[in-house]
């Protein structure tokens, strides 16, 4: 299916974005918190149904993590708006993003857009490094194997799973074995700790962990307006791979808190909302103001 312009997911079509201005939110803000409630538990049920359609084998890795956030709401998702400006000549506000802000924000957003597809060469090409990075002494014997599973996918064409987030999810893994291959592959391999029975499936834990980053960083609208959303848009103006390092950084605190919680396969969901929590506060800290400047940055070079 084709992707429309602002959606990252493909049939989530019912996703409503508001953008007004700062006048116009006071006096409807009780109303809107209002309908959000109202409509939260339908879009939550379509957002789960779309991506988990996409994932074979067990659905309860996406299911259950959609569910969570129909009870609850975390205290970092209270939408802010961004400084306004003098009024304009129409009488309106506009909220201020610097030019580099603003392309870098779109080009993030565009990449969001891109479905997986499996008849692109590009795509097999990237498909085939990731392979080649996560196991470069093994030969891979064709872009549909059993092989594959080894890395962590539900079945032999990795290409299912991929439809849950994109191609970006893709970008991120090869961005994680390219840039912190020590770290990558002590993911992997579950070098860490004393692991659970039932672990985690390395390659599906990586796309869960893309597709919490789109929604907890508010990508999807036009502009975030999430207090972690907007202080990410800070740091993409300072580093343009911010979202893939942001990417990396969440895989490893997700695999810490796993270790942490002692957990196993059917509590997933569980770490991966205690990921989400501990990211919006470090992204929350007054004195980051790079990627790097994040605490759990750090992890990547232990």
């Amino acid at each position: 299916m084709r992707l429309r312009r602002r959606q990252c997911i493909p049939s989530c079509s019912s996703l409503r974005r508001v953008d007004e201005d700062e006048v116009y939110w006071r006096q409807k803000k009780d109303d809107d918190e209002l309908e959000w409630s109202h409509n939260s538990t339908h879009v939550i049920s379509q957002l789960a149904q779309c991506f988990s359609n996409a994932m074979v084998g067990s659905r309860s890795w996406v299911i259950g993590f959609f569910n969570r956030y129909g009870n609850r709401r975390s205290g970092n998702d209270k939408y802010l708006d961004y400084p306004l400006s003098p009024l304009q000549p129409n009488g309106t506000y506009h909220r201020l993003l610097t030019s580099l802000q603003e392309q870098r924000l779109q080009r993030l957003q565009d990449r969001l857009q891109v479905p997986f597809d499996e008849t692109r060469t590009d795509h097999q090409e990237a498909l085939r490094a990731l392979w080649h990075a996560a196991f470069p002494n093994i030969v891979l014997r064709g872009l549909i194997s059993e092989q594959w599973k080894d890395m962590g996918w539900q079945g032999p064409n990795p290409s299912t799973d991929f439809r849950g987030c994109g191609f970006v999810s893709l970008e991120n893994l090869l961005f994680f074995a390219r840039t912190y291959p020590a770290s990558f592959h002590r993911l992997l391999f579950k070098q860490d700790g004393d692991r659970a029975t039932w672990e985690y499936p390395f390659a599906v834990a990586g796309i869960n962990v893309s597709f919490m980053l789109i929604q907890m960083l508010d990508l999807c609208s036009a502009k975030p307006k999430c207090l972690p959303g907007i202080n990410f848009v800070k740091l993409l103006g300072e580093d343009e791979e911010a979202f893939d390092v942001l990417y990396c950084i969440a895989f490893e605190m997700m695999d810490a808190q796993w270790l942490a919680m002692h957990a196993s396969y059917m509590e997933f969901n569980e770490v991966l909302q205690v990921t989400r929590t501990q990211l919006e506060r470090e992204l929350s800290l007054e004195d980051v103001h790079r990627i790097q400047d994040l605490p759990a940055y750090n992890l990547l070079y232990q």
